[in-house]
């Protein structure tokens, strides 16, 4: 009986440590976050704090009302989610469901039909072309310097991150490399280039110079992940930044190179000239858009994309089935270097001047947000959440401090983490992996674990 008391006692003791106490569930754990976040918010979108008083913000904050709206949003938030969330889904999911019965025999017909599908594309395309004419001019220019600009390098970025698994802090500096291309080979630097080539011609020169600088950038990195990489990617970005900002000889350094040419076609019989109109630039960059999709769509589902898939969800497993992870990764860096090094080429023809303050670190968080947000891997994801997160700011313009904004931005992005790590528009390959680490029956989030998938 003694022996009984004695083996049972330690037994007891072990499942005491394992028992989570009720602070460490993860509905209180979140509970938490979203307060933090609350008196942050409070905070940053408050009252600015004084040179000579260090605590006038933080008394200014907490005595007015704006912590409590903050905690009333993010707490309630917090409490449909958390209490309702599961109730709403299964309300909305058979609503949906009676609304959706019409609908399920003409989705199944289509599903298999090819001609629906291109032609559901055709008519996305038809809406995206007309969509200039139906904005202001103020939209245009956010269309083609932000939302075509970025949807370009976050293309390119979920390529780097999405399907390989390498996190790149520092992906901004191909770009800033296809910008000063246009820049050089155009005539637009303090040097004289070999021969003066006209925008178009300048495109393949800049993919071709980024696809080198994605293979510089990847060779030294190939053993590196996570954390490491990153800091790595951040270090490419500053060399590029400060060789851009430091050499003038060549650069032009802080005063940038002004007066570049600009996109022209001459076939003889007829000409066009790009001016500041933002509509022709639009078409440019949506047509670029639509061919590069067209090329990545097929990469994804080709040998190259499953070596991806493999070597995201376990390098050490991919190479010991075969997979050449070396060639492939560099692959990854190098192909998704290319469209950052189109679209590179088309904003410095459009701006007509560029400088290194124009690539600052600050837009390669900002493509990395985007990329996250719509859902890595998914390419449809990747457009929406870039269209979404770059035309938010925009619209709060009116109403909000031009410091805020990206504030406002940033406590979405939380939010988000918190309840949809996935992304908005994830693809499925993705959320299984993140569903598989949840479970803990998997190291599946890449960009997290270990080199081999292991988990700290």
């Amino acid at each position: 009986m003694s022996a009984d008391v004695s083996v049972r006692k330690p037994l007891s003791a072990a499942a005491r440590l394992r028992q989570r106490r009720w602070y460490q569930q993860p509905r209180w754990q979140r509970l938490f976050a979203m307060v933090v976040l609350a008196v942050v918010m409070a905070q940053v979108t408050g009252v600015q704090g004084e040179r000579g008083d260090l605590f006038h913000a933080l008394q200014q904050n907490f005595q007015n009302t704006g912590i409590l709206v903050w905690l009333v949003i993010l707490v309630g938030v917090w409490a449909v989610r958390e209490f309702y969330g599961e109730r709403v889904g299964a309300q909305s999911r058979r609503v949906g469901g009676e609304v959706a019965r019409p609908f399920r025999r003409v989705s199944e017909m289509v599903r298999g039909q090819r001609a629906y599908r291109y032609g559901g594309l055709g008519a996305l395309l038809v809406f995206l072309i007309v969509l200039p004419l139906m904005v202001s001019t103020f939209w245009q220019q956010v269309l083609v310097d932000q939302v075509g600009m970025y949807v370009m390098v976050a293309i390119g970025l979920n390529v780097v991150i999405g399907w390989a698994g390498m996190l790149d802090l520092g992906f901004i500096a191909f770009f800033a490399i296809g910008a000063y291309s246009a820049a050089f080979w155009t005539g637009g630097l303090p040097v004289e280039p070999p021969v003066e080539l006209n925008n178009f011609l300048v495109i393949p020169v800049a993919v071709v110079t980024c696809l080198i600088a994605g293979v510089l950038l990847g060779a030294p990195t190939l053993r590196l992940r996570g954390d490491y990489l990153a800091i790595v990617t951040l270090g490419f970005h500053e060399i590029v930044y400060l060789v851009a900002r430091n050499w003038t000889e060549f650069t032009g350094g802080t005063r940038g190179a002004p007066g570049l040419d600009r996109f022209s076609v001459d076939l003889g019989f007829w000409s066009y000239d790009w001016e500041l109109d933002p509509q022709p630039y639009y078409w440019l960059q949506l047509a670029f858009v639509v061919v590069v999709l067209v090329l990545f769509i097929r990469l994804e589902h080709s040998r190259v994309g499953r070596a991806w898939t493999a070597i995201r969800e376990d390098e050490v497993a991919a190479a010991a089935t075969g997979v050449d992870t070396i060639r492939f990764k560099l692959l990854a860096f190098a192909i998704g270097a290319s469209t950052s090094g189109v679209a590179g080429v088309i904003y410095a023809s459009k701006q007509g001047f560029i400088n290194p303050e124009q690539f600052i670190v600050m837009m390669s968080v900002l493509a990395l947000s985007y990329v996250v947000f719509g859902g890595m891997g998914s390419i449809p994801g990747v457009l929406l959440g870039t269209a979404i997160l770059v035309w938010l700011p925009e619209y709060l313009r009116d109403t909000v401090d031009p410091q805020d904004r990206f504030l406002y931005l940033g406590g979405l992005l939380v939010v988000m983490m918190i309840y949809r790590p996935q992304g908005l528009w994830p693809s499925r390959r993705r959320q299984h992996e993140l569903k598989l680490a949840e479970e803990g029956t998997g190291g599946a989030d890449a960009l997290g674990g270990k080199t081999g998938g292991a988990q700290s």
